[in-house]
């Protein structure tokens, strides 16, 4: 696999996200960086956003190498004060629209229901992941949400949603009878019944 070449550095901002770039790539091939045990000085904002389709934007503009999201999706750390990129030396708080990722493919295995990432990222609901649904506060519409890892959420796209409707059963629950499913020995409440999914 051909390493990733430097980031443009014509700028100030640039410079720091070579360095995010450098920190990640060092930890490759042994698993996810441990973000979660750094304690880095914060060093302010930097102009990158993820919108809420999971777009990922530096200075407004797109970043189109994938491989680079991905990278900087491995240092991305949810603390009380925001989001942030974050490597042994530095953090710097990002902006996320919703949540940074998205789920774009479920499948039963097993017991499980394995969900897959827009970032490539394999995660099975259980009591460690749990599946969530809020309520749009405008539209009343559905919002479902999985827990990836440390505080990380994926937005279900909607087909995926309605995959799991159509494996929901029904159980009465202190809210009423609600749809919901299974996996890794937890129930999950996806939709009360009637809900005219």
């Amino acid at each position: 696999m051909a390493s990733e070449p430097p980031i443009d550095s014509n700028a100030a901002a640039p410079a720091g996200l070579q360095a995010v770039a450098d920190a990640a790539r060092q930890a490759k091939g042994r698993g996810l960086p441990p973000v979660h045990l750094w304690n880095p000085p914060h060093c302010g904002d930097i102009d990158i956003r993820i919108a809420r389709d999971g777009t990922w934007f530096h200075e407004k503009t797109p970043i189109g190498r994938e491989a680079l999201v991905r990278l900087f999706s491995t240092v991305l750390r949810r603390d009380p004060d925001g989001y942030h990129l974050v490597t042994p030396v530095e953090k710097m708080r990002i902006t996320v629209d919703d949540v940074p990722f998205i789920a774009v493919r479920v499948d039963r295995v097993g017991d499980a229901l394995v969900f897959q990432t827009n970032l490539g990222d394999e995660v099975e609901a259980g009591p460690d992941n749990v599946i969530r649904v809020d309520a749009d506060p405008l539209t009343g519409e559905p919002q479902p949400y999985l827990h990836v890892r440390r505080g990380l959420e994926a937005r279900l796209t909607r087909p995926v949603f309605y995959e799991l409707v159509e494996m929901a059963s029904i159980r009465q629950t202190g809210a009423g009878p609600q749809y919901g499913v299974t996996s890794n020995g937890c129930w999950f409440a996806v939709a009360p019944v009637g809900a005219g999914l």
